[in-house]
């Protein structure tokens, strides 16, 4: 398994020398490594201040949803569930709209302010699971619905506040077009703060998939646990939507994938969720910049397409032809 997970690195590794590579104008990949050592070649502007930072930053979105996703289905117990399905991410975006339209001078509120609004979501979903004992599939549904009104909520402060709309078409749908390497100090920091927990609670989080009875009799505070991995959850999720916008469901596809290779043990499902949401997301926004030339997507359109029919997919394969 570990094997896995070092091949997964390789390729997370792989993807950002080529994001850094491809585009418009292509750079070889001999003068990458001169242009990130501080050599002046005719490749140093493109790959330092435009390449550089879009590729920090799909790796530093990618593995955030992708951790975050593994630990929302862990606590939830819930293979359907994922930060754009269950309103996490709009509740993300949510706050950080927010914080534009009423601190717009402050950088640093905004992923405070997306951590809180997915830490609401978090626990407004976590709540209605546990006090009406829905089903997987209410659930999932119940999160569509928030993930609706919390949208609705954005569109709403962005006509309010027409200076925090300034981009809310591409924040909707997630880009990293733009993105800065100052924007990322934060969210970098939130995320490696979290991450670190979430793999210090590996255990706990495999004992809450054995359900909250086993989980006590072994000594587990099983609420305490819960409420701690989902506020993790939410600094992750809420640290990638502060810059990269609403990109869904790479916290949804990520986990199943991981979870084919390495196994349902979470110390190693967290370490190959990493990778493989980092490779996933940066693939997919190279793919958006360079398929279309000279026009580009955003990245989230590309995930969305796929992430669409996957989750159909799961979604007919857990009612399995019976009442869920």
């Amino acid at each position: 398994k570990w094997g896995i997970i070092l091949l997964l690195a390789l390729a997370s590794l792989g993807a950002a020398l080529l994001s850094m590579s491809f585009g418009s104008t292509q750079v070889p990949f001999s003068e990458i490594l001169t242009a990130l050592m501080g050599g002046e070649t005719q490749a140093y502007n493109i790959v330092v201040y435009a390449r550089l930072p879009r590729t920090l930053a799909a790796l530093l979105c990618g593995s955030a949803l992708a951790v975050g996703g593994v630990i929302i289905q862990g606590v939830l117990g819930n293979p359907l569930a994922g930060p754009n399905i269950i309103g996490v991410n709009a509740g993300a975006g949510l706050g950080a709209v927010l914080c534009a339209a009423l601190i717009p001078t402050s950088m640093t509120a905004v992923p405070v302010a997306a951590f809180l609004g997915a830490l609401g979501a978090c626990m407004l979903v976590y709540t209605l699971a546990r006090r009406t004992g829905a089903s997987r599939i209410t659930l999932v549904l119940a999160g569509v619905a928030i993930s609706s009104m919390l949208s609705a909520a954005i569109d709403a402060v962005s006509i309010l506040f027409p200076e925090a709309a300034l981009g809310a078409g591409s924040f909707m749908v997630g880009r990293l077009s733009g993105v800065t390497v100052a924007a990322l100090k934060v969210p970098a920091l939130l995320s490696l703060l979290a991450g670190a927990g979430a793999f210090a609670m590996s255990y706990e989080l495999d004992l809450l998939t054995l359900g909250d009875e086993v989980a006590q009799s072994l000594g587990l505070s099983a609420r305490a646990a819960r409420n701690l991995l989902l506020t993790l959850a939410a600094v992750l999720c809420g640290a990638a939507v502060s810059f990269a916008g609403l990109v869904g469901f790479v916290g949804l596809l990520v986990p199943h994938a991981a979870r084919f290779l390495v196994g349902g043990e979470h110390k190693y499902l967290l370490a190959a969720s990493l990778f493989l949401g980092a490779a996933l997301v940066t693939v997919c926004d190279l793919a958006a910049r360079v398929l279309f030339v000279p026009f580009e997507l955003p990245v989230g359109i590309l995930l969305s397409l796929m992430g669409g029919p996957f989750f159909l997919w799961l979604l007919f394969r857990q009612r399995g032809g019976r009442r869920t």
